[in-house]
């Protein structure tokens, strides 16, 4: 049968498709518009099946927030350039909203969604992180989303406690750059603390330190070491006043961070 060039053209914008696999699709279907495209959507997901494997370590992350609860939602993409795609970040700012108000299992009812991204952009998508957040009675919530090139690169949900919202704002900022592992020291493992130990201990030796004066000088180290790893023990944005120490009484209930590539 004959297919209009139209035709052709209105099925390549819905689907991403080429114009071959266009005009084939609409031949076999014998012009309906809605199975063509169907038929399309399964073979480009079959393709995409075999992406599956291929590294996905770029993306956009949207965050969504109202009150004292909070979403995050990660969507994962093999370029840069893809992440930036605006149906890329515009379905993870719609995801991220669903989560904020349904809960994380919200993201379900957009598969579909997520499955054309995988046909169109043909590339391995999918989800990273997927969280919502509700801060305790009484505690406050802060977010920080750092943009890039018009898609989210790195997002942090902060709680606290006893602690103004500006204050809580300034603890959001500094996680997203200092990158911490850990809230507070005890949740460090014990045998990655050990294995630290071991390795101060070593090189005090090698540098000829007294005998008498290696547990010290370890001890020294290894607060040095948890300053870089561990949230409370961070100076305040570089600063020697340690983010424990600034919080006046106040503490920091939790947090959670998404980078992409991180």
């Amino acid at each position: 049968m004959s297919i209009s060039a139209k035709d052709v053209k209105a099925l390549r914008d819905e689907t991403g498709a080429g114009m071959m696999d266009a005009k084939n699709a609409l031949v076999e279907a014998g012009g309906d518009m809605e199975a063509a495209t169907q038929a399309l959507r399964e073979k480009g997901l079959a393709k995409a099946a075999g992406r599956s494997d291929r590294e996905n370590d770029e993306g956009t992350i949207a965050v969504a927030v109202s009150g004292n609860t909070a979403a995050l939602v990660q969507i994962k993409t093999e370029t840069d350039f893809s992440a930036k795609n605006e149906a890329v970040t515009g379905l993870a700012q719609s995801l991220a909203d669903a989560v904020l108000a349904d809960g994380t299992g919200a993201v379900d009812a957009h598969s579909e969604a997520l499955d054309d991204l995988k046909v169109t952009i043909k590339e391995n998508i999918g989800l990273g992180a997927v969280e919502q957040i509700v801060a305790a009675d009484g505690n406050v919530l802060d977010t920080y989303l750092h943009v890039q090139d018009g898609r989210g690169v790195n997002a942090v949900v902060v709680e606290g406690a006893g602690i103004s919202q500006d204050e809580l704002h300034q603890i959001a900022l500094h996680i997203a750059f200092a990158k911490p592992s850990y809230l507070s020291a005890d949740e460090v493992p014990a045998d990655e603390v050990e294995a630290e130990r071991a390795a101060l201990l070593e090189i005090t030796k090698a540098e000829g330190k007294p005998e008498q004066a290696w547990e010290k000088i370890v001890d020294g180290r290894l607060r040095g070491w948890f300053g870089t790893r561990v949230l409370l023990e961070q100076g305040l944005h570089g600063d020697k006043t340690s983010v424990k120490d600034s919080l006046g009484g106040g503490s920091i209930a939790r947090y959670r961070q998404v980078v992409i590539g991180g």
